[in-house]
């Protein structure tokens, strides 16, 4: 079920989880913050940086009041008006083309979340090697057929969705042309918390539509995204700042370099750690079985001496006869003198 990100970088299993810092609007509307946001993300191990792609008025009106101001007091964004909100936050247009260049010179992948059908037209322009598709446009229909249709590897977040709507979603996009889906688990709450994450979704949407499966992890720390991958997920976007300190509209729930390094190792780890289903002693554990116990002769003995629990344990090493035979050896004759510290073997018994 893999499928190729760009000409050199492989998604899927039998694959090192593919990370994907998420710039979003943490560069405070300044490109060269930007660039260093690029650049950190290199540096740090990610294989991709993603932007999105929108303005404030490809994706709301600007009205005050009700419905288009945060009236959840637990948001972040508690008390702001939508359009100025999206103002904030949007990677204006004219960066993405330097934003693109520069990570392609450092040989990262650059790749965009379009919220628009114009979006799509100016990132197909830019030659964007994949797309993600955002929770809250997962119900886009129309985007998610204009996407689907430029035959690119399609990667779509299935946060704020039922099983229903996800189905119908995925629907459009393979009937439209996406032969390379991805679904990332998600939850959209900003930060989310483990408890609401439920990772446990991961292999069963895995099994119910046959494609890769990641997370899109909006909690803090790597730890959850580290047990994502033990459980299948092949892709893991996590949003990316510079510092959290300096601010940013996503950076209170975003990694910072040191620590988004350490999720790109963690996550190999964990995907390392899978390996297969195996039993029995692995070629590495061979010296450790000197380590397991057996049955040795712990008192001088003279050939026709009977084997008592007084002249032979079971202990440590392991080069003697399993435990297991230890019972059957009590009443039988030792054939030839054997010392303390001898490793009892068959060819001493009778």
């Amino acid at each position: 079920m893999s499928f190729k990100a760009n000409s050199s970088t492989e998604i899927g299993n039998g694959f090192k989880p593919f990370v994907i810092a998420e710039m979003s609007g943490n560069h405070n509307q300044s490109l060269d913050r930007a660039m260093s946001i690029v650049k950190a993300a290199a540096d740090s191990g990610a294989h991709a940086i993603k932007l999105q792609t929108y303005t404030a008025d490809s994706i709301t009106i600007n009205e005050r009041g009700g419905e288009f101001e945060i009236s959840d007091e637990k948001s972040l964004w508690y008390g702001r008006n939508l359009y100025e909100l999206y103002q904030e936050a949007m990677t204006p247009y004219e960066w993405h083309k330097p934003i693109f260049e520069y990570a392609r010179n450092l040989g990262i992948i650059c790749f965009s979340t379009p919220f628009d059908e114009h979006a799509v037209d100016m990132l197909e322009e830019l030659q964007t090697p994949l797309y993600k598709i955002a929770s809250f446009e997962n119900n886009h229909h129309p985007l998610l057929k204009k996407v689907a249709l430029t035959g690119k590897p399609v990667i779509m977040s299935t946060g704020v969705a039922e099983i229903a709507e996800i189905d119908e979603s995925v629907r459009v996009l393979r009937q439209n042309g996406c032969a390379d889906l991805a679904l990332l688990k998600c939850t959209s709450t900003y930060p989310a918390s483990p408890e609401n994450t439920n990772l446990l979704t991961i292999p069963h949407l895995k099994e119910l539509y046959k494609c890769e499966v990641g997370l899109s992890d909006h909690t803090m720390g790597i730890g959850v995204s580290v047990a994502a991958v033990a459980l299948g997920a092949t892709i893991i976007e996590k949003h990316f700042c510079l510092s959290r300190a300096e601010g940013g509209v996503d950076s209170a729930f975003s990694l910072e370099p040191a620590e988004f390094k350490l999720l790109v190792e963690e996550s190999e780890r964990a995907y390392d750690a899978l390996g297969k289903i195996q039993y029995g002693v692995q070629k590495a554990e061979i010296k450790s079985l000197m380590h397991k116990r057996s049955v040795y002769i712990v008192k001088d003995m003279k050939a026709g001496e009977i084997f008592t629990d007084k002249n032979i344990r079971v202990i440590r090493p392991g080069l003697g006869l399993s435990p297991k035979y230890f019972e059957m050896l009590l009443g039988k004759k030792i054939n030839r003198d054997a010392s303390s510290g001898t490793a009892l073997t068959f060819d001493l018994i009778g």
